[in-house]
Parts: structure tokens; sequence; C-alpha cells
């Protein structure tokens, strides 16, 4: 006689819960009121920060700060999550810079003149040159800074990585392609003002420069084009567009072999960096006041990877932050002890890459890491409860 074994059901998994927009945008976390919080907050410090510094002239150095995290969120896609070591985006960042500079100084000629005052003292020009005719136009300028800069990375891309120029070489090359840029913008004096750069920016669109709240207005403007940087690089990296590009990073051959094409998806990534390298020239030009070609040339390219290192790479999150502390830090003890930055600045640089390579967010990863293993070895450990039917 056998006994009836009744049949054993097994509940479906309960499907897991679908994680919002502002989850899936803050990295580490998975809870969704958390990465809310994250969000919000970073957002109402860069919002409020105004608030809380001492001036205008405080307010105008801030706003610089944040234009340059937006190019390092862009920067950090190309080399955190796209392995391309980028020495030359200063190239891309200086024609956002000279687009909208162009646009500025035109608004600023004066009355009864034609052309922009080094035109007529270095140059022979009788009437505006027919390049800069249609910067004459905010919008055909805001619009060049962001198509000119990716235009190029993109024909640039195509160009060196169907060569699949890597590495080194690929640095290399955008390095010298930073030296080519600045150069052409100092050999051509009646045409770009050389090396003095572009200058005299009284009006910014519209609005007086010296008027108290113009700097407060380029702040504000600026800060939320870094959010939706921030935002929108974030969701980029996180599609499946973004895990094919880090599959790209870590193992080109077996991409290759699944079907896709490598140099494509590193020339989009390229091409993204340096929109949005346009984008942080385009609002720099304003907040800074001047356009000039040593702000673009090789040594600042350099800084701009030595930020997103500190920050850590492939984060993004880390990029931003690492722009804004390196620059707090620069200014501040450039002004307290001038002669001193640059070898602590070198020092700071050489401590990050020997002992934290995953810059500040790596190491707070590792100490939120090591905090949860110590609290779980210090929680008492219960066994469960076996009950065994009679």
């Amino acid at each position: 006689m056998t006994a009836d074994i009744a049949p054993v059901v097994v509940p479906p998994a309960a499907a897991a819960p679908r994680r919002s927009v502002i989850a899936r945008l803050v990295p580490g976390t998975d809870n969704a009121w958390i990465a809310r919080g994250i969000f919000v907050a970073f957002a109402a410090v860069i919002w409020f920060l105004p608030n809380i510094v001492d001036g205008p002239a405080e307010v105008r150095k801030w706003a610089e700060f944040l234009c340059y995290a937006i190019l390092a969120v862009g920067l950090d896609i190309a080399w955190g999550y796209g392995g391309m070591l980028v020495l030359g985006q200063g190239v891309f960042f200086g024609l956002g810079a000279y687009s909208m500079g162009m646009h500025l100084t035109l608004e600023n000629v004066p009355a009864g003149s034609k052309l922009p005052s080094f035109m007529s003292l270095y140059g022979n020009f009788t009437s505006l040159p027919l390049l800069w005719r249609p910067f004459q136009n905010f919008w055909f300028a805001a619009v060049a800074a962001i198509v000119v800069p990716a235009a190029i990375a993109a024909l640039l891309g195509a160009l060196v990585f169907t060569r699949r120029v890597r590495g080194p070489y690929f640095a290399l090359l955008t390095q010298a392609t930073a030296l080519v840029f600045s150069l052409i913008l100092i050999g051509n004096l009646p045409f770009t003002a050389g090396f003095n750069g572009l200058t005299g920016f009284n009006e910014i669109f519209g609005r007086s420069k010296y008027d108290a709240h113009t700097n407060l207005w380029l702040y504000r403007i600026t800060a939320v084009v870094l959010l939706v940087v921030l935002a929108i690089a974030l969701k980029v990296v996180r599609s499946r567009y973004g895990r094919l590009l880090v599959a790209t990073r870590d193992s080109e051959p077996r991409v290759r072999f699944l079907g896709y094409n490598p140099a494509l998806v590193q020339t989009v990534a390229f091409a993204i960096s340096a929109a949005i390298a346009g984008i942080a020239g385009a609002l720099a030009a304003p907040v800074i006041g001047i356009v000039s070609p040593n702000q673009f040339a090789v040594l600042p390219s350099i800084l701009f990877v030595c930020w997103v290192a500190v920050g850590g790479r492939g984060t993004l999150w880390g990029a931003a932050i690492g722009a804004l502390l390196v620059n707090w830090l620069r200014v501040s003890i450039s002004n307290a002890r001038p002669d001193d930055w640059s070898y602590l600045q070198g020092a700071l640089f050489v401590i990050v890459l020997a002992v934290a390579p995953g810059g500040l967010i790596g190491v707070g990863r590792l100490v939120w890491m090591r905090g949860r293993r110590a609290t779980r070895r210090r929680s008492p450990r219960t066994e469960p409860v076996v009950e065994v039917a009679s």
C-alpha cells in the first residue's frame, strides 16, 4: 500500500520591483528613495550654493567650476566607460567657447562700427568675414557649439578607430590635435585675435556684465545644464548602448565576434563626449569673460583628465565632484600660497593614482563595503528553527 503523495506547488517568484528613473541614475543603490535623496541633495547643494558663498565674484567662480564639471562628465564617457584616453579634450571645449565667444564679440561691437576692434587693428578687413556672419545669431552659435565638436570628433573617430588605433597612440594623436588647434588660433591674429583671445564682453545676452544679478543668472543656467547633462549621461551609460561601450572597453575582440562594430561604438561615445565639451565651452565663454588659446592647449587638456582621475573614472558622479573639488582647491590654495599649488597638484594626482586608482568614489565605496562587512561580523547569527511534524 502506497501513501498518497501530495504534489508540491512552488509559488511563482515575485517579480522584481521596477526601479525608478532616479534609482537608475544614481550608481550603487537599488533603493529608489535613497537614490532620489542623493540626486535631490546634490541638486539642492548646487542650486543654493550662491546663498552660502560671499559676493558676485565667488558666484562667478563657482559657475566656472560647474562648466568644468560638465566637461569632466563628457570626458568620463570617453575615458571611463569607453577606455579612450583623450588628452586633447580642450579642442572640443575650445570650439564651443569660440562659437559662443564669436557671438558675444559681435554683440559688443560698438555702435557705428562694422568690425570687432582686433580685426580693424590687426587686419585689413573692410567687412565682416564670411565665417563670422552666421554667429551674429545666438541660436546658430549655440547649435554650432554642440554640432561642430561632435562632427569633428565623429570624423576623427571614424578615421582612427576603423584603423584600430588604440591606447597611447590614440592619446598622443588627440594631444597633437590640441597642439595644432592652439597654434592655429594663435597664428591667425587678424581672424581670431591670436594669443590675446576674444575679450570685451561688456554685454552678455542683453545683460550688463557689471550687473550684480548677471553672475547669479549665469550660475543658475550653468547649474541647470550640469544637472541635465549629468542625468542624460548617466542614462546613456546605463542603457544597452552603455553596456556595449563597457564591453568594447573590456574586450573588443569579443564584441566584434558577437557581430557588433567596435569602431562605431567608440566613435559615437567620442562624439557624445565632444558635444558635452562643446556645451561646457559655450557656457564658459560668458562665465569666464574671455576666450583665449591658452585655455584649450595641451596642458589644460591633461588637467581635465586628472580631474576625472581624482573623482573616480567610470562613475560620472566622481568626474563632476573631482572637477569641482580640484578647482576649488586650486583657487583656495593659490590665493593663500601661489607658489605651492603646482607642487600640491602634482602630489595629489600621484597619490590618487598610486594609492586610490578608483578616485574619491572608489575610496567611498571601499569604506562603505568594509563598514558593512564589519557590521555583519558583529551582528549575532541566528540559526533557523526547524519544526519536525510528529
